[in-house]
């Protein structure tokens, strides 16, 4: 395993093709900070290349998942992007900014399931980071909140691109506009998280049954459920419809289809070879 400044790769069972990806700056709350934002893309491109792993758990070490970005980090944008000439001091923010979303929309282009497992303070990016995920848990005692217009920021790295989608308009712009606070039970309300348990130890064996749940099933299926929905979130139906007859065209007819229904027929659990 690779080392890390602000993430932590963890193998909880040795026999299970789960991993755990965990912020881990928890002595600043998890906030993001620049070396973050390099790390993270290439922890999960890892992870992603490696055919032990099936599915990968996002969670935070310590009390909060994420406090947000790191002020030092909004410090040091604010002095990279000084320039006498404006067009270049804005096309130079203009590619850090590029960057800052290339590392979270790296949870989307990585082919494995990624589970985000929530606690404490959700905040800012926090919430940037969460709504690229592919699922989402969370305990009773977390919050969450659509920080950046409090700090007189447009949100830039994916919230207000994401969370329409996942909760509505609606409820988007209204968290977005007001940056308020709302409780995992609200969010789960509203579509954000899949389920909230009532302890950060009953959410990780939650998210534990349903990550190995996954990690069983055809790997084949599995990447490529992720991919057709991601592509599909911005086609009509007909076009979704036609992408995911090309996507089986080509996958269909696989070792792991006949693995699929040997087992049924056998009655016994499916064994897929890795990806």
């Amino acid at each position: 395993m690779e080392n890390y400044k602000t993430l932590e790769i963890v193998q909880r069972n040795a026999e299970s093709s789960v991993f755990h990806l965990n912020l881990n700056r928890p002595s600043f709350r998890n906030a993001l900070s620049l070396d973050f934002f390099s790390e993270f893309p290439q922890a999960l491109a890892s992870l992603d290349q490696n055919t032990n792993v099936s599915v990968i758990v996002l969670g935070g070490n310590g009390a909060h998942f994420c406090s947000g970005i790191d002020l030092k980090t909004l410090e040091s944008i604010s002095e990279g992007s000084q320039s006498s000439d404006r067009g270049r001091a804005g096309e130079r923010l203009r590619r850090f900014i590029k960057f800052l979303q290339d590392a979270i929309t790296a949870v989307e282009r990585c082919r494995k399931p990624v589970i985000a497992g929530i606690h404490g303070a959700c905040i800012g990016a926090g919430v940037d980071l969460v709504t690229a995920c592919d699922v989402r848990f969370c305990t009773e005692d977390a919050f969450f909140s659509v920080k950046e217009v409090d700090l007189a920021i447009t949100a830039d790295v994916g919230t207000l691109q994401r969370l329409p989608s996942i909760v509505g308009y609606g409820n988007a712009i209204e968290l977005a506009l007001t940056g308020r606070r709302f409780s995992g039970s609200e969010a789960k309300s509203l579509g954000l998280v899949s389920r909230v348990f009532a302890s950060k130890e009953a959410m990780d064996e939650g998210v534990r049954l349903v990550a190995e749940g996954i990690a069983a099933k055809s790997p084949l299926a599995v990447t490529g459920t992720k991919a057709v929905l991601l592509r599909c979130r911005d086609l009509t139906v007909d076009q979704g419809l036609d992408y995911v007859a090309t996507w089986n065209s080509g996958m269909l007819f696989s070792d792991d289809l006949a693995e699929a229904i040997a087992a049924q027929i056998q009655k016994r659990k499916p064994v897929f070879a890795k990806l």
